[in-house]
């Protein structure tokens, strides 16, 4: 079931997001750390009613924010379509326990399917350029990929900014 997130479901998100911290810096992927991500970003998308979870059994086994909100770090990055009416995604994750059973998928066709019938233009998102799982989980989505950012607080490497034009 995918449902949006509430207040009370923030320790269960954090430790999922720990959880797949971990996992990654055990396989040399840098993405997540102490920094990020962190309650306050998720106590803001649930305030904002833009953070969605996947319960399994009445635990939370992924995360998904649906965002309209474009971050700053954004800004230079030639998107494909006009910059308005987008959603972002942000902070997909799925617990170590549940990966690789098509979850994310299922949390990834819940945003398009919300973008399709809001009728949104497009979807846009970043993803760590060290991680070559995501990208090549995107990019088999159609998701073309356009443009770097960075997040110092995160990784001296890059993530890769993709879209997908609705």
């Amino acid at each position: 079931m995918i449902r949006k997130a509430e207040d009370i479901d923030i320790e269960a998100i954090m430790n999922l997001t720990k959880a797949c911290a971990k996992t990654m810096i055990a396989k040399g992927i840098y993405q997540w750390n102490e920094h990020y991500p962190n309650p306050s970003a998720f106590k803001n998308d649930i305030k904002r009613h833009e953070l969605y979870v996947l319960e399994i059994d009445a635990q939370i086994a992924g995360t998904i924010v649906i965002s309209t909100f474009k971050d700053e770090e954004y800004i230079p990055i030639k998107w494909l379509s006009e910059n308005e009416n987008n959603i972002y995604i942000h902070r997909l994750a799925i617990h170590p326990d549940f990966q690789r059973k098509g979850y994310a998928k299922q949390l990834m066709d819940f945003a398009e399917h919300y973008a399709i019938e809001n009728s949104y233009s497009s979807i846009r998102l970043d993803t760590f350029s060290q991680n070559k799982r995501n990208r090549n989980f995107y990019e088999l989505r159609g998701y073309k990929r356009l443009g770097d950012i960075y997040f110092p607080k995160q990784s001296e490497f890059p993530f890769h900014c993709y879209e997908l034009v609705l």
